[in-house]
């Protein structure tokens, strides 16, 4: 069905657009009128309620390149569609689960307690001296939603997102295009 164009930022592949395909509802007793739209790009729909709340919401945070490690990647993808969906305590946990996977990946041994691999990041400088209490938000903001009986919100998630992704461009991204451009240079990564 060809509908009245809408903009939005896809919740599935990120891509801004502006949509004529898809669906209309309108509800028999109140008359509000409910959209699904199809997405041109990756062909996924979208919600959007009476109030134009839509569902998936948009992605928070930028894409990462060069991130090595597969299950670094499924997380932080995982923690990003969390947030579309409104899942913050979710969210917090990924983030959490990211630095460990981080040091592993940079060689920190495996069955480590949270704190252990905290201080190899921070002991094998991959934690910039000025970021440290973020990391330790990460920590306290995770027990939180770990350990105890607290739903986490969106400024969590928001934060949370936000450093973990700046980490992620620090560790993988930017050694990764400063090696394409120095090729030769000692790499930045040992």
């Amino acid at each position: 069905m060809t509908l009245a164009s809408q903009n939005y930022i896809c919740g599935y592949c990120g891509n801004p657009l502006a949509s004529e395909k898809g669906y209309s509802a309108q509800h028999s007793h109140t008359g509000q009128r409910r959209f699904v739209f199809i997405c041109h790009q990756c062909e996924k729909a979208t919600f959007f309620d009476e109030l134009g709340k839509q569902t998936p919401g948009t992605l928070y945070g930028g894409d990462v390149k060069n991130i090595d490690d597969e299950k670094i990647n499924m997380l932080y993808s995982e923690a990003r569609r969390s947030f579309s969906t409104n899942s913050f305590t979710a969210v917090v946990l990924c983030c959490r689960k990211i630095l460990m996977h981080i040091a592993v990946s940079k060689g920190a041994p495996e069955n480590k307690n949270f704190i252990e691999y905290v201080e190899y990041l921070s002991n094998k400088n991959y934690i910039p001296p000025d970021a440290k209490g973020w990391v330790d938000y990460i920590r306290t903001k995770g027990n939180e939603a770990n350990h105890e009986i607290a739903i986490m919100i969106e400024d969590d998630a928001k934060n949370l997102l936000s450093f973990i992704e700046m980490l992620l461009k620090i560790i993988y991204e930017f050694p990764a295009n400063v090696n394409k451009l120095a090729p030769n240079s000692e790499s930045i990564n040992n």
